[in-house]
């Protein structure tokens, strides 16, 4: 296991949690990352207090303020590491948390860990905040150089559309056109 996938998969973890409240987005990799790890979600998907936590930690991490919701992660979730070889291939790995600990404590742990080792200036994984307009969702940039401003491609679009409405509009009603 590479270690900047495993980090971005646990970042992942964090934003979509961050984002949604929950991890139904992606419910098919989660289901499969939790019973790698003998995890069973939450049947009701409530990981209490946890989402509110996370997406202050992402906003001070992208808004490059001091990590105190990171500290107050790592106090409720104090992250567990151990070296795993879970997949039996030699690939021996951190883990922030052990196998098959209650799915709330499971993620706070490895959110945690993480957040922890992103507000250190891990280079591994860049998180940003989406610069469309209303939007404010949270994301993984593992562009090449680094440059995402966006959640997806429907928030580039709407905010490219926009800018050339704003465009068209300006010219039409410039001088000499009334």
């Amino acid at each position: 296991m590479q270690y900047g996938d495993y980090v971005g998969n646990v970042t992942r973890l964090a934003v979509e949690l961050a984002n949604t409240g929950t991890l139904d987005q992606h419910g098919e990799l989660v289901a499969a990352f939790f019973a790698e790890h003998d995890i069973t979600a939450p049947p009701d998907g409530d990981f209490g207090a946890l989402p509110d936590l996370v997406r202050a930690a992402l906003a001070q991490s992208v808004d490059g303020e001091a990590p105190d919701a990171a500290h107050q992660l790592l106090r409720a979730y104090p992250p567990e590491m151990h070296l795993s070889d879970h997949d039996g291939l030699g690939a021996w790995h951190v883990h922030f948390s052990r196998n098959g600990t209650p799915p709330e404590r499971w993620l706070g742990q490895l959110v945690a860990a993480e957040l922890a080792l992103l507000a250190a200036g891990d280079p591994a994984v860049t998180l940003g905040r989406c610069a469309a307009a209303g939007c404010g969702r949270y994301f993984v940039d593992q562009s090449r150089n680094r440059t995402r401003r966006f959640c997806s491609n429907a928030c580039a679009s709407r905010t490219t559309v926009a800018a050339y409405r704003a465009r068209t509009a300006k010219n039409t009603e410039g001088p000499g056109n009334d």
